[in-house]
């Protein structure tokens, strides 16, 4: 079992990317990082406990960052992607747990320190909680065994505007510090993300269940698809990305990959695009090919709703 740290934004696709992780037999989930991104911290630290209590699991979560490395957050989070709780507007209780007292990036930094080579993190929202690890104890960097990142759009446009992912431009100074600092990263972008999409009849699926779960995963979902289907008339599905992260630190042979150096441009137009550069940078690899139908078989047959 890989010992994974999971750092989340929790969203609709971080819900399923969670429902995923806890109920794969390689990973074994230590605990769950939070940051702000798809909603304030506060909310994703609330969503996530939520998600975990809906699958019932019992995992320590710790809160994390909640604005960007060194620059104003952007403004206003994305509600029209994951509704205004974050979960599609299907959260109607408090979850009884809370957030563990310690800070995330100290929660990083001691477990990586503790487990030397043992540690896999997966970090699916912005980068600002392992950049500040980095920065606070950057001999992290020689001690993590894996790191598996869902951002960037290194050779295919943005989904915030042509330039951009919403993860690296939250936060662009923290991914081109995580990017540059020499930690053993794949980064799964919008590259091979949005070749990964979740149709509606699977869904449906869930709902025919009868189960509490299976409703929950369903509603939530539909959420996302109904955005989807706005902003793409036709495209038939959902992109998964999160939950692409986490299959991808299960099997890393569902993907392709080439090995290169990636910048981010942190001003100007081109704010928070990721760019191929070749001088001077840590080379990572960056997803290029999916096998876009072995994972979809095998994230639907972890999830919880189908069983």
């Amino acid at each position: 079992m890989k010992k994974v740290i999971f750092d989340v934004d929790t969203g609709i696709d971080d819900a399923m990317a969670i429902a995923y992780a806890v109920n794969s037999p390689e990973l074994d989930i230590m605990g769950l990082t939070t940051c702000y991104g798809n909603v304030a911290v506060d909310e994703a630290t609330r969503n996530t406990l939520a998600v975990l209590e809906k699958l019932g699991k019992k995992i320590p979560v710790f809160a994390g960052a909640d604005k960007p490395l060194n620059r104003q957050p952007r403004e206003g989070y994305a509600k029209h992607v994951h509704g205004e709780d974050g979960l599609g507007n299907v959260l109607d209780f408090e979850p009884q747990t809370s957030a563990e007292s310690e800070s995330a990036v100290d929660f990083i930094i001691e477990q990586v320190k503790k487990l030397p080579q043992e540690v896999t993190i997966i970090a699916v929202g912005p980068l600002t909680n392992l950049a500040l690890a980095v920065q606070k104890a950057p001999e992290i960097v020689e001690l993590v065994n894996d790191v598996v990142i869902m951002g960037g759009a290194v050779f295919v446009p943005g989904n915030v505007n042509p330039h951009a992912e919403a993860n690296i431009i939250t936060d662009p100074e923290a991914a081109k510090l995580v990017f540059s600092s020499g930690l053993p990263i794949t980064l799964v972008g919008l590259d091979v993300t949005m070749q990964t999409l979740l149709p509606r009849e699977n869904v449906d699926a869930w709902r025919k269940s009868g189960s509490e779960v299976g409703d929950f995963f369903a509603d939530m979902v539909s959420f996302y698809h109904d955005f989807y289907e706005s902003a793409n008339p036709g495209i038939g599905g959902c992109g998964l990305h999160d939950p692409l992260a986490v299959g991808v630190a299960i099997d890393p042979s569902l993907v392709k990959a080439k090995y290169i150096g990636v910048g981010v441009i942190t001003e100007g137009e081109e704010d928070g695009r990721t760019v191929q550069v070749s001088e001077g940078k840590e080379k990572i690899n960056v997803c290029t090919e999916v096998d876009a139908a072995r994972f979809l078989n095998h994230f639907l047959n972890r999830m919880p709703a189908v069983h």
